[in-house]
């Protein structure tokens, strides 16, 4: 009986340990409530082993007592309060931020420190960047991801190619700022979309059967004077800011005039322009073309053909060709057919003296397409075979043309209605250098980079790791948790891939913690423990009738 009592006090002993742990985890829970990112945790309990006695009904079984079974994690989705701070970042779904200690650089590029190795993993995304430009947590590790291939989306841009998600190049590394500075970058596309007025008249004097019937605006351009284009040789122009390699703007202006109705179609003449004191060509003898020839400043000159309806169905381009000499009268036979990039006509200005980019068939020319809303990618067709604008008569079937089989036209294209000439739309790709100003993340984990100069660029896709067995993480302390053999070590995506979810920027998760429902487990889990108390004074009290038996 003896024996008995005292395992029966022993079974009330194991309940005030399993109680106590419990209350513990309670506790932490409670102490976490307000912790970004904690995730709760709950203590499951199992019996001991049961010891087996004699009844009359045969062999029966009498418990032993309680101990812990599993401290199980809640890995539930935790609340989502906006912050004010770009860089405070929450998952919606699966998924976890992963940190490291991060690298040591020297100025030389040596590694100083690789740090250690061991990767860890946070819902807690209150990030920031440190002095050496880290993306880091709180506790100063580096938060890890993919660097941004910006020869790719350059590469895409030019090709006018649509990419389904930023493309990432190299492994999983440290996110670090390299340059807190956007490089200019020269203007290499402008588009000018525009409504002429069909209604219009020509505002050059055009003589029917002259040669230089559809280039006659062209011709009274005079780059030795100024204004170089006399405000009565064009019916519209529009003007279009563009930059330089160095970042510094220039105004590219462009004429338009109209030519004649012929055969249902209408033909307008144009002619891009900057100004002539900044065009920096060359001619084939190396002089320049500002203050020596009547065409500095004139980039490049061509026709637009609409059809009744006013819509665009064709056009023609012209540009000075390399054998060209200064001159102070216009040769047709100095125009030759434009090329084209990407399927655009391409001229340059060669705003920097660039030597051997004066034409754009030299080495060094930096190409700038010009956009009316069609483009063709096989380029233009020369009719005349002649290749140069001196085979170009009077008659509109001399023209340069588009093939019509491989023509392309945009939703967004030039018109030709009867209501006054607008610009519909202008843009360009340049810009100049300019100073980080913020740094933000969108849904999909990419760190983009705002400038001082307007831009916006894409700098870093975060990387989140995900896990089958979730419950065999361990926790780290400081909101980081680590793999272990029954975790393993987990797949990575980028966010809303795979089995991870979405990033929201300017918002943190809150602790999962449930306070009511702690507050029941506090209860529940008090009343236990003095349960089990109870069974120990109960115990000591048979025990003590029975050692008074031998009184």
């Amino acid at each position: 009986m003896g024996v008995g009592l005292q395992t029966s006090m022993w079974s009330g002993v194991s309940g005030l340990q399993a109680n106590s742990t419990r209350m513990t985890t309670i506790g932490n829970n409670l102490a976490n409530t307000n912790t970004v990112g904690f995730k709760g945790a709950r203590i499951d309990f199992v019996d001991l082993m049961s010891a087996t006695i004699g009844t009359a009904a045969g062999v029966g079984q009498v418990g032993r007592g309680v101990r812990v079974g599993a401290v199980v994690s809640d890995y539930s989705q935790g609340g989502l309060e906006t912050s004010s701070e770009n860089l405070d970042m929450a998952i919606s779904g699966n998924g976890f931020f992963m940190v490291k200690q991060k690298s040591q650089v020297s100025s030389n590029g040596k590694m100083l420190n690789t740090g250690n190795t061991t990767t860890y993993y946070t819902r807690a995304g209150d990030f920031s960047f440190d002095s050496d430009g880290y993306l880091t947590s709180t506790t100063g590790l580096a938060v890890q991801g993919w660097k941004v291939d910006q020869n790719k989306i350059d590469s895409a841009s030019a090709s006018g190619t649509t990419l389904s998600q930023t493309p990432v190049t190299g492994e999983i590394q440290d996110i670090v700022l390299d340059s807190y500075t956007s490089p200019a970058k020269a203007t290499t596309s402008v588009t000018v979309v525009t409504n002429l007025d069909s209604d219009s008249t020509s505002a050059t004097t055009r003589v029917a059967g002259s040669s230089d019937y559809f280039y006659a605006m062209s011709e009274t351009w005079d780059g030795t004077i100024s204004p170089s284009m006399s405000s009565d040789a064009y019916t519209y122009s529009t003007t279009v800011k563009v930059y330089d390699a160095n970042g510094s703007p220039h105004t590219l202006t462009v004429y338009y005039d109209k030519v004649t109705n012929e055969s249902g179609n209408e033909y307008w003449e144009y002619a891009v322009t900057c100004d002539p004191t900044e065009d920096g060509r060359t001619d084939s003898s190396g002089l320049p073309l500002t203050g020596n020839s009547k065409e500095a400043g004139l980039l490049m000159i061509g026709t637009m053909t609409f059809d009744s309806s006013g819509s665009m169905t064709n056009m023609s381009g012209y540009t000075l060709t390399s054998g060209y000499a200064n001159s102070t009268t216009f040769n047709p036979d100095d125009w030759g057919v434009a090329q084209t990039t990407n399927g655009y006509p391409a001229f340059t200005a060669n705003f920097k003296s660039v030597s051997d980019a004066s034409f754009t068939d030299q080495a060094n020319a930096t190409l700038t397409t010009l956009n009316f809303g069609m483009s063709n990618s096989t380029g233009f067709t020369d009719p005349t075979g002649t290749g140069t604008l001196g085979g170009v008569n009077s008659d509109p079937a001399t023209l340069a043309y588009f093939n019509e089989s491989t023509l392309k036209i945009n939703s967004n294209v030039t018109t030709n209605y009867a209501t006054s000439s607008s610009t519909v739309f202008s843009a360009q790709n340049g810009y100049t250098a300019g100073l980080l100003t913020s740094v933000s993340v969108d849904n999909d984990g990419v760190l983009t980079g705002t400038f001082s100069n307007g831009q916006t660029l894409q700098l870093w896709v975060l990387a989140l790791a995900n896990f089958t067995n979730l419950q065999g993480l361990s926790r780290e302390g400081n909101n980081l948790f680590s793999t272990t053999i029954d975790s393993g070590q987990g797949t990575t995506n980028r966010a809303n891939t795979g089995s991870v979810g979405s990033i929201s920027g300017n918002t943190l998760e809150s602790s999962n913690v449930d306070l009511a429902t702690e507050m029941v487990n506090m209860i529940v889990t008090q009343r236990g423990f003095e349960a089990n108390s109870k069974t120990i004074t109960t115990v000591d009290s048979m025990l003590s009738e029975i050692i008074q038996l031998k009184r």
